[in-house]
């Protein structure tokens, strides 16, 4: 169970460390641009979500080597965390993609 706790927990710090990622390059990108002020101010507004997720990400990989209550824990914390992060990350570029102003 150990090793499925941990590989799950793997999979969501991927997903939340990509989701920090993509509003990493996309805010610095529109920092540089003229007019990225509303982009800049949106990315600024997901922050908080990536944050959260990434260190639910963590706190799932760290729970993840415990004992059976604490595998299972990470288990739904990791699912719950990588969903959420994989959640932002598309709606994130299905806003950009769509020509609008977030």
């Amino acid at each position: 169970m150990e090793f499925i706790a941990v590989i799950i927990a793997l999979a969501s710090l991927v997903a939340a460390v990509a989701y920090d990622g993509y509003l990493f390059v996309l805010g610095s990108a529109a920092n540089r641009r003229a007019g990225g002020a509303p982009i800049v101010q949106w990315v600024r507004s997901r922050w908080p979500q990536a944050g959260i997720t990434t260190v639910a990400s963590l706190l799932a990989l760290l729970m993840a080597s415990g004992n059976l209550f604490f595998e299972i824990i990470a288990i739904v914390v990791a699912v719950g965390a990588g969903g959420t992060a994989l959640r932002g990350l598309q709606d994130a570029r299905k806003q950009l993609n769509s020509g609008s102003n977030p």
